[in-house]
């Protein structure tokens, strides 16, 4: 939800490719302008989305702003959204407050948590005054996974991460790159994706946002971080937001950092019980195993972001999204680099890429 308007410029206008759809917007937010003091002249893009729904801000008294929800029920649900915002919200989590929900429609009405994300704030290359945003960052995921409730959320199962990582076979590389796996490219890809799911399985469970990451974390003007894009939220492995938060599909860092934030979160994980040395994991005994469970984690996000970059770009026309594919082919080729069972899944990243993969092992990891 990051601004994207010149604050000294006249409001960008709000484009509507549904007549009969402005129209019913119009009159929801008329109605809804006495209540909340709100300016409807004001109304302007607020920021843009991966999927269908979308932003706009609007004005309110004495300087304040709000944000409005657009997400056509056809191809939106808010339902998720709803739910997933009181379940953060009871866990003491800084986000939206739901004013006003037309479910029908699908508007909505939610407090502004800021006009900048974390990511704004971030220079790529300069991790020491990255460090504290990162340190914040965890302590809020910390804080979500502490409220974990078994039964709260969907569950992020087999079934599912299988979906997510055919989007790479399916999107990236038979509709983006144009090739036409043999069968034994299939088998490659059949054999890596099993240990992929069964490492990730093997993670304890708690609430995943599930793409938590700085792009998705907001600035306030108290400096506390708040949380948006939540609605996709399940229970599933541990190791899953921490991934995504240090794998970003928008910004990398050196080795170092990742593993000095890490470890950090690791610690406060296990004082929390979050991670536990009496678990079957182990995760919460030994660091590296951990690290390791986190990298096997990032590896089925980095193919299936790769795949819905490619798929946002081909079937839904937001090519901006295909231009940060190559950090994720990057990190995937990072990751299967260091552990043996992976090498035929490096080889075949590289056959698809045309690069020449990189002798040896990183770090001697099996």
């Amino acid at each position: 939800m990051s601004d994207l308007n010149d604050l000294s410029a006249p409001p960008a206008p709000v484009h509507w490719a549904d007549p009969a759809r402005e129209r019913a917007f119009t009159l929801w937010l008329q109605g809804l302008a006495p209540a909340h003091g709100l300016k409807p002249q004001s109304l302007r893009p607020a920021s843009s989305d991966a999927s269908f729904r979308r932003y706009l801000r609007v004005d309110g008294p004495g300087g304040a702003s709000f944000i409005v929800m657009d997400a056509p029920p056809t191809q939106e649900d808010c339902r998720p959204f709803v739910h997933v915002q009181a379940l953060m919200q009871a866990a003491g989590l800084h986000v939206p407050q739901i004013l006003a929900w037309d479910e029908a429609q699908g508007f909505m009405l939610l407090t502004d948590l800021g006009r900048h994300t974390v990511i704004e704030r971030l220079e790529p290359g300069n991790a020491q005054a990255a460090h504290g945003w990162y340190l914040q960052a965890v302590d809020v995921l910390l804080d979500w996974q502490r409220a974990t409730r078994v039964g709260a959320l969907p569950p992020y199962d087999e079934a599912l991460l299988r979906r997510e990582l055919q989007l790479f076979p399916e999107w990236y590389v038979a509709r983006h790159r144009g090739v036409a796996l043999s069968a034994g490219q299939q088998a490659v890809l059949a054999r890596s994706f099993d240990a992929i799911v069964r490492h990730n399985l093997a993670a304890p469970q708690v609430f995943v946002h599930r793409d938590f990451m700085m792009r998705n974390l907001m600035v306030g003007e108290d400096g506390r971080l708040g949380v948006l894009d939540f609605q996709d939220a399940v229970l599933g492995p541990v190791t899953y937001d921490i991934a995504s938060l240090l794998r970003d599909a928008f910004i990398s860092w050196d080795e170092d950092f990742v593993i000095d934030i890490t470890v950090r979160y690791w610690e406060k994980a296990r004082r929390a019980s979050i991670v536990g040395a009496g678990s079957n994991s182990g995760f919460g005994a030994d660091f590296g195993e951990f690290y390791r469970a986190v990298d096997w984690m990032a590896l089925q996000r980095h193919l299936k972001v790769a795949g819905i970059f490619a798929r946002l770009t081909l079937r839904d026309g937001k090519p901006r999204y295909l231009q940060d594919a190559p950090r994720f082919i990057d990190y995937i080729r990072q990751t299967a680099a260091r552990y043996r069972e992976l090498a035929p899944l490096l080889r075949l990243v590289d056959e698809i890429e045309g690069t020449q993969a990189a002798l040896g092992y990183a770090f001697g990891r099996v």
